[in-house]
């Protein structure tokens, strides 16, 4: 059986150290498994693509930020509801993840992204 805490605790470190410290190397070293599924259609897999991907956007975005709100896991599954920035002018994306985690290594990603408004039909935010 799956310990969900664990889960959470290695996708927390690997997505962190990937983005926030701007180590995506270092995230692939210790977090992902032996392979990596990718099915964001903008990204390929592999631990080489993922630190491509991640070295060219904090390139772009020195102040990239992901600032995760919450998280849940069941089974073999770990979703994370964050926000990201890339400058303390942005006004975010919120995004879902889900990574799934096998043997304490995350194997698979799917994401979906939603660009904060600027307005909102109701007084409620995103997170």
């Amino acid at each position: 059986m799956a310990d969900l805490e664990e889960n959470k605790r290695v996708v927390r470190a690997y997505y962190e150290q990937a983005f926030n410290d701007g180590d995506p190397e270092g995230a692939v070293e210790r977090y992902l498994g032996e392979r990596y599924v990718q099915h964001n259609p903008q990204a390929a897999d592999g631990p080489e693509a993922f630190i491509g991907f991640v070295t060219w956007y904090r390139g772009q975005f020195p102040q990239l930020h992901v600032d995760i709100k919450r998280m849940i896991a069941e089974g073999d599954l770990v979703v994370t509801h964050s926000l990201i920035t890339t400058s303390a002018e942005d006004r975010g994306t919120a995004a879902v993840d889900i990574f799934r985690v096998e043997n304490g290594k995350v194997v698979e990603h799917w994401d979906v992204l939603q660009p904060v408004p600027e307005e909102a039909a109701n007084t409620n935010t995103m997170f």
